[in-house]
C-alpha cells in the first residue's frame, strides 16, 4: 500500500510588519513607532514622520536654568524701584544691546534739584545778634521751604572728638537744602570724611559784645523779667547793680578779664591752641574764614549783611531785608509782639552808652580787632 507523501508543516504566519504611510515600497518599520493618534495613516497620509521637538523635552538643570533667569530679572526689577533707577547691571547691558528710546521717554523721573550750596552752616556767636537772625531764619525756611536745623544746646562750643563725629554726623544726615545754626566752634567736616558745608556767621566789636553781655548777664532780656536770676543765680545784688565804669576802672575779675578773645575759637575751630590767646589762634582762624566762610558779616552793619546774603544765598535769604525792617508783615499774629520785642532789644545792644573805661578795653582788644575787616 502506498504511503501518502507527507507535506512539511507550513510557516507560522508572519507578523505584518508596519509599512510606512502610502504603501508602494519596501515594507520598513516606524523608526519612532506607532505615530500620534494610534493608528497607522492610511493612503493619502503625510509622506515621512516628523520627529519630536527637542525643546519639549525638560530635565532638571533646563528647569533650574530657567528658574534662576526668572529670580534674577525680579531681583533686578526690586533694585530698580529702590533705588529709583535701574541697577548697574542693566545699563551696561542697555549699552552692549545698543541704546534704546524707551528710558529716554519713560525714564525715572529726575531726582530733586538742589540749590547751591544745599549745607550751610552759621554757628552764631553769642551776643552778636544771633536771636534775631534765626527768628528771619524760621520766617524764610517756611516760605523757601528750606530745612532749618537747630539745637536745644546753647553752653557747650568745645566737643570732644566722639562729640565731634556724632555732630557731624547728624547734622550730614538732615534732609538737604538745610541750614544748621547753634553756638559752636567751627567743626571741620572733612577731617572726619564728611562734605564740607559752607559756613556763613556774624561778628561784633568786642568790646561791644563785652558790654552787651555784661548787661544781660545782669538783667537778662525780652524773654523773662526773671531770666537773668536763672543765668547767674549767685549773684550778690550788689555786684548785680555794679556800675560798669567801676568794674572797669577797678579791675574787677569780670572785667580785668573780659574774654575779648572770645570770638575767635568760633573761627580757629576745635584745638586746644584754638582756645589760648595769641598769634597761633588767630592766623588758623583766618586761615579758617578764608577757605570756609562764604561770608562773615558785622553787626554794626547789620543791614548790609543781610543784603549780602540775599545776593548770595538766595535760597535761603531772598526777601530777608524786606522782612527785618517790615516783619510784621510775615509774622503770625501770636508771634508779633513778642519777635517784635526781640528784634527791638538786640538793636539796642549794638549802640551801648558811653562808657569811660570803654577805651581801655579797646586797647586790650587790638588782638582781636585783627579778624574784624
Amino acid at each position: 500500500m502506498k504511503k501518502k507523501q507527507q507535506q512539511p508543516p507550513a510557516p507560522p504566519p508572519q507578523q505584518q510588519q508596519q509599512q510606512h504611510p502610502g504603501g508602494g515600497g519596501a515594507a520598513e518599520p516606524w523608526p519612532h513607532g506607532v505615530p500620534l493618534g494610534g493608528a497607522s495613516p492610511g493612503p493619502g497620509g503625510w509622506k515621512r514622520r516628523l520627529p519630536r521637538l527637542p525643546l519639549l523635552r525638560f530635565s532638571l538643570r533646563d528647569y533650574g536654568f530657567c528658574m534662576a533667569t526668572l529670580l534674577v530679572f525680579c531681583l533686578g526689577s526690586l533694585f530698580y524701584q529702590l533705588g529709583g533707577g535701574p541697577p548697574r547691571f542693566l545699563l551696561d547691558l542697555r549699552q552692549y544691546l545698543g541704546n534704546s528710546t524707551y528710558l529716554d521717554d519713560h525714564g525715572p523721573p529726575p531726582s530733586k534739584v538742589l540749590p547751591f550750596p544745599s549745607q550751610v552752616v552759621y554757628n552764631r556767636v553769642g551776643k552778636c545778634g544771633s536771636r534775631t537772625v534765626v527768628l528771619l531764619l524760621r520766617i524764610l525756611s517756611e516760605k523757601h521751604g528750606f530745612n532749618l536745623v537747630t539745637s536745644d544746646i546753647h553752653n557747650k562750643t568745645r566737643l570732644t572728638k566722639n562729640e565731634q563725629m556724632e555732630l557731624i554726623k547728624n547734622i550730614s544726615t538732615a534732609e538737604q537744602p538745610y541750614l544748621f545754626t547753634r553756638h559752636v566752634h567751627f567743626l571741620n567736616f572733612s577731617r572726619f570724611g564728611g562734605d564740607q558745608p559752607v559756613y556763613i556767621n556774624i561778628i561784633r566789636d568786642p568790646v561791644n559784645r563785652f558790654l552787651s553781655n555784661y548787661f544781660f548777664r545782669r538783667f537778662g532780656d525780652w524773654r523773662g523779667e526773671q531770666n537773668h536770676m536763672i543765668r547767674t543765680p549767685s549773684m550778690r545784688q550788689e555786684e548785680r547793680y555794679l556800675d560798669i565804669n567801676e568794674c572797669i576802672l577797678e579791675n574787677y575779675p569780670e572785667c580785668s578779664n573780659p574774654r575779648l578773645f572770645y570770638i575767635i575759637p568760633y573761627f580757629c575751630g576745635q584745638h586746644p591752641r584754638c582756645r589760648e590767646p595769641g598769634e597761633w589762634a588767630l592766623e588758623r582762624a583766618k586761615l579758617n574764614v578764608n577757605e570756609n566762610f562764604l561770608l562773615v558779616g558785622i553787626l554794626e552793619e547789620l543791614e548790609d549783611v543781610l543784603l549780602l546774603l540775599e545776593r548770595f544765598l538766595p535760597h535761603y535769604f531772598k526777601g530777608v531785608l524786606s522782612i527785618y525792617k517790615d516783619p510784621d508783615r510775615d509774622m503770625k499774629e501770636s508771634e508779633k509782639e513778642e519777635q517784635k520785642l526781640q528784634f527791638y532789644s538786640t538793636m539796642c545792644e549794638t549802640c551801648p552808652g558811653p562808657v569811660c573805661g570803654v577805651m581801655g578795653l579797646k586797647q586790650r582788644s587790638s588782638l582781636m580787632l585783627q579778624i574784624l575787616p
